[in-house]
């Protein structure tokens, strides 16, 4: 008897390759599994590493629509042609026309997860196509996965659907390797050899992309009025996007100008690690997210973090347990958060105390993974 097949997409093969590292080659074990993205070394990578079937289907992330209507029919002919049982698709891209083309191929099972909304913090006629392309989504979806309750509620509340929304587990879809997410001695040791750790200087650390929507902005302000209190330092870990979301000028010539903010470009595997282990508090004034990974890997790095009201990071950080929350756009608020942490040093310790643990006991990998295979079994429960 032949086995279920599963397509498991998204828009860009980083994506897939990052959302389903070991993933992929455990279901494998039970389904045929096809990862499907744009074409890209990491989408080799994928298919090295998962030891999995790959497909290229060029996508772009930003709105082209001559560009959009080619993908779909790219992918239309992928979906006549693979017959699969269930496409899963992930990012915003990918899953309005995997969504579309699956239920153009009338493929049985078509789910679609959620990691976040951009729609809720933009206006005008650019909300009205965003909330347009999310319930084109939802509409050709027969299961629909949010993050998070945040991502849950503003579905819900929006009127993006009146479809049945299931948070797998404490939400989240990645989970967290606790083993690899630690203080090995190759991460010490790396922290060591890039001469990272500095004692008398109080270390924050954001990891992310440098843009605007992650409030990069108000955390360069932040910096430059810290900068000249206290001995403060931030590691700026990550990729400037100038294309879709630009910090300003001013931010720009303050990190170029203020020797505090040490931006050091994207950082990968133990030396990005060697970086977090090197901070005292991670910070991420992000103006909107889904389930940021980043906050889960500061936590199970032992970290107490800086976060803001959003969805995703109130669901990860429980206030003065293992770090505290603050409105979003708010300068002032990241600024006393931000030398709250410098100077109570019994408080800040309290929560770094409890970070990992936290981290471990709801968003441990295989209990995610757990989750997710769980799922699966019961929605494929008919095509066994």
């Amino acid at each position: 008897m032949s086995k279920i097949k599963i397509i498991r997409s998204t828009t860009v093969p980083r994506s897939l390759s990052t959302f389903c590292n070991g993933l992929l080659s455990k279901l494998s074990e039970k389904y045929e599994v096809i990862g499907l993205s744009s074409p890209g070394v990491d989408l080799d990578e994928v298919a090295r590493r998962e030891g999995v079937r790959t497909i290229a289907v060029p996508m772009k992330r930003r709105i082209s629509l001559l560009q959009d209507f080619k993908s779909l029919l790219l992918l239309v002919k992928v979906f006549k042609k693979e017959r699969p049982t269930m496409v899963h698709s992930i990012t915003p891209k990918a899953g309005m026309l995997c969504m579309v083309a699956a239920w153009l191929t009338r493929v049985p099972i078509r789910l679609h997860t959620f990691t976040g909304l951009v729609f809720p913090t933009e206006t005008g006629l650019k909300r009205k196509i965003l909330m347009a392309t999310d319930w084109l989504t939802c509409f050709c979806a027969t299961h629909i996965v949010p993050e998070g309750e945040g991502v849950k509620n503003d579905l819900l509340s929006n009127g993006i659907t009146k479809k049945q929304l299931k948070v797998l587990g404490y939400g989240n879809i990645r989970g967290v390797d606790m083993e690899y997410y630690s203080r090995r001695d190759v991460v010490i040791n790396k922290m060591k050899d890039l001469g990272l750790r500095n004692n008398s200087v109080f270390t924050f650390a954001y990891v992310g992309r440098i843009v605007r929507d992650k409030g990069i902005n108000e955390l360069c302000q932040v910096m430059d009025k810290l900068s000249k209190l206290a001995p403060v330092r931030l590691f700026l870990v990550g990729n400037f996007e100038d294309d879709l979301n630009p910090i300003s000028e001013k931010s720009r010539e303050i990190i170029n100008k203020n020797s505090s903010i040490e931006y050091v470009g994207p950082k990968y595997g133990n030396e990005l690690l060697a970086y977090y282990a090197a901070a005292d508090c991670f910070v991420f004034p992000s103006y909107r997210e889904g389930f940021p990974n980043a906050v889960l890997e500061a936590g199970a790095m032992g970290l107490p973090s800086i976060v803001t009201d959003i969805n995703g990071s109130r669901e990860i950080i429980i206030p003065r347990e293992n770090g505290v929350i603050i409105p979003s756009h708010d300068t002032d608020a990241l600024f006393n958060a931000m030398l709250n942490m410098i100077r109570n040093k019994t408080e800040r310790e309290k929560m770094a105390a409890k970070a990992r643990d936290l981290i471990a006991s709801r968003y441990e990998q295989d209990y995610v993974h757990k989750c997710l295979y769980d799922f699966y079994e019961d929605i494929l429960k008919p095509f066994a």
